[in-house]
């Protein structure tokens, strides 16, 4: 008789921590993302700026190209010159809850003024997280985003002379 009844209180005590469990488990609270979610805030990065370093065309032009993981490339009638001009693709900090979707718009191609005359056309490229990209890290650290572009130079050297290029793009970036 009394085995028995060790078996019940056994039983009992497991049914009781079994209910209390389950009970807890409908009062916990999972959250993905913070509520309400903050809106991002984007920063251009004053230390790196969309560049295309230095380079020398011919009487066709071309292409100068820089991809958003900090290389040059080119097409047709353009030299690449190593003059001690940085090039370099532009670089956006952002900052959102981890998990925020993020995409990129690029704005429409800009044409460039030179300080010596001549214009050149301008295309923002790829981003590097490529869009659309999802964030890792906690608020409020920040996750870099670089944007490359291509350069478009027609004409001749006397209708591009050398010199500083100077214009302005957009970028958007949507939160989803």
């Amino acid at each position: 008789m009394m085995k028995e009844h060790n078996i019940l209180g056994y039983r009992w005590k497991l049914l009781l921590i079994v209910t209390i469990a389950t009970v807890s488990g409908f009062f916990s609270v999972v959250n993905a993302q913070e509520d309400p979610p903050r809106p991002i805030v984007v920063t251009v990065n004053g230390s790196q700026h969309l560049s295309f370093g230095a380079f020398s065309h011919g009487a066709s032009g071309g292409t100068v190209i820089i991809y958003p993981d900090e290389s040059r490339s080119y097409t047709l009638d353009i030299l690449l010159l190593n003059l001690g001009y940085t090039y370099s693709a532009a670089l956006f900090d952002i900052r959102a809850n981890r998990g925020t979707v993020i995409s990129i718009l690029n704005g429409p191609d800009v044409t460039l003024t030179g300080s010596g005359g001549g214009t050149l056309l301008l295309h923002i490229g790829t981003s590097l997280p490529s869009s659309p990209f999802v964030t890792t890290v906690q608020w409020p650290t920040v996750t870099q985003v670089k944007i490359g572009g291509t350069l478009t130079v027609s004409g001749n050297p006397l209708a591009n002379p050398p010199g500083n290029y100077t214009g302005s793009y957009s970028v958007t970036f949507i939160q989803e």
